[in-house]
């Protein structure tokens, strides 16, 4: 059975929208897309073709999989070890409405999501691969389906924009399994999905100052 995996790009406030581009998601009249440009570097290059070497299959929300379907079909390199692996293996894309994509090797599910991801992580070989997607994840997340996070995090703010962890998300606990910085100051850090969190307190107890 495949391990489901996400790796996603967050600013220092924990925004995830348009990291790529200008024009990439615009909602909300977002004026900063574009802002991890300037940090790929060759250690984040480095990390980057490390979580596509190991994919089996991607598992998109429907803004990211118009995004990539929009661009990764044209590079038709074959050394681009991004652009071989997203336009040879499968592609599933969450969405209720849409109806004939184009680009070759996806599909489209929809309904129960806990019962078509646990599916399609049992028929995956490697792992089962989540890239940006920030509203899928939280569900995943939700849901305690995902297996781990690559949460990769940039030395900038923005102060608007879609934000990863929203008012309402459930309370989740991680296992930090690794992680570097670039040189260039990205922060990676590895996380493996642990439960529920654990509470505690600094408090005196209460005969501690008794004496």
């Amino acid at each position: 059975m495949g391990k489901l995996v996400s790796t996603i790009f967050v600013t220092l406030d924990g925004v995830y929208q348009a990291p790529g581009g200008p024009q990439e998601d615009t909602r909300g009249g977002f004026t900063h897309g574009g802002w991890s440009f300037v940090y790929g570097d060759e250690d984040f290059g480095r990390f980057v073709t490390e979580v596509f070497d190991r994919v089996g299959a991607f598992l998109l929300g429907r803004r990211t999989y118009d995004i990539f379907a929009g661009y990764w079909p044209k590079v038709t390199d074959p050394a681009n070890p991004i652009a071989a692996r997203l336009n040879a293996r499968p592609k599933y894309v969450v969405s209720s409405t849409l109806q004939a994509p184009q680009w070759s090797g996806t599909t489209v599910i929809g309904g129960d999501l806990a019962k078509q991801v646990q599916a399609l992580k049992e028929r995956t070989d490697g792992e089962l691969q989540v890239h940006g997607s920030g509203a899928l994840v939280r569900s995943l997340i939700d849901l305690r389906l995902l297996d781990t996070l690559h949460l990769l995090t940039f030395p900038v703010v923005l102060g608007t924009g879609h934000r990863l962890f929203t008012e309402g998300t459930v309370p989740t606990g991680f296992r930090h399994t690794g992680g570097r910085v670039t040189g260039a100051g990205v922060s990676i850090q590895t996380y493996d999905l642990a439960g529920d969190p654990e509470y505690g307190s600094y408090e005196l107890p209460e005969d501690a100052s008794a004496g």
